[in-house]
């Protein structure tokens, strides 16, 4: 079995990867196999926690298309992601691995209001947390959402599980000739506006030290290789 790199994560999803080649809902072939990703992770003793944005549901200011208030339609979108919260939790659960969901938002109906103790809790106790709603606030994407909550609970890295490889020097599906980085600092992504995550996040995580690595979902098994330390996607940290 191999050895962990990382304690703790926290596992950032993008929504639009959980729905497949239909591009909208969730396709449950790709949940499984995310899910079968995660219970290797967990059966080496890495405690978890994941965050999964709403895009394949309603990416807020985006769908809105200026016909609805921004904080009506982020609030859409916080909506999105707890629907996918709930459905990951409940795949992983049939999958043998144990999960919560907390958010940021009191839906006592649905799930556990977020606080970091109850997080730390659960995550001691081997469940995976599913982090819902982002930050609870309009105007605030879900990787800082994901960002946030990884420097609350303290993970030791934050993995972006994405649809692009790494990070690119321009968009590498319009142009050819854009460059893959293998590391970057926080000041190298801001001052060249790379497309990592937005400002926000990637000064959250500037100002609390926390590692960031970006790599490609298109195969689940890339989260355990990134937990067990082997270099794929891009890392961002500090010098």
């Amino acid at each position: 079995m191999p050895e962990r790199k990382y304690d703790r994560v926290l596992l950032k999803l993008s929504g639009e990867a959980l729905a497949g080649d239909a591009h909208r809902g969730l396709d449950f072939e790709i949940i499984g196999q995310v899910c079968n990703a995660i219970k290797d992770c967990a059966a080496l003793g890495v405690q978890i926690g994941l965050v999964i944005g709403g895009g394949n549901f309603w990416r807020g200011a985006k769908d809105g298309a200026d016909k609805m208030q921004r904080s009506h339609g982020d609030a859409m979108g916080m909506l999105a992601t707890l629907m996918n919260a709930i459905a990951v939790a409940d795949a992983l659960e049939k999958h043998g691995v144990e999960a919560r969901v907390l958010s940021a938002l009191e839906m006592p109906k649905f799930c556990e209001y977020f606080t970091r103790d109850l997080a730390d809790r659960y995550l001691k106790e081997g469940k995976v947390v599913v982090f819902a709603c982002g930050t609870g606030n309009p105007y605030f994407s879900t990787d800082t959402g994901a960002v946030l909550r990884g420097v609350e609970i303290e993970a030791d890295a934050i993995l972006m599980a994405k649809n692009v490889d790494g990070i690119y020097s321009a968009d590498p599906n319009v142009d050819p000739t854009a460059v893959k980085f293998d590391t970057l600092t926080y000041d190298e992504v801001l001052a060249r506006h790379l497309r990592a995550t937005d400002t926000t996040a990637m000064t959250l995580a500037m100002d609390n030290h926390m590692t960031l690595v970006c790599f490609a979902l298109k195969d689940p098994q890339n989260i355990l290789r990134v937990v067990c330390g082997e270099k794929i996607g891009t890392i961002v940290k500090e010098d």
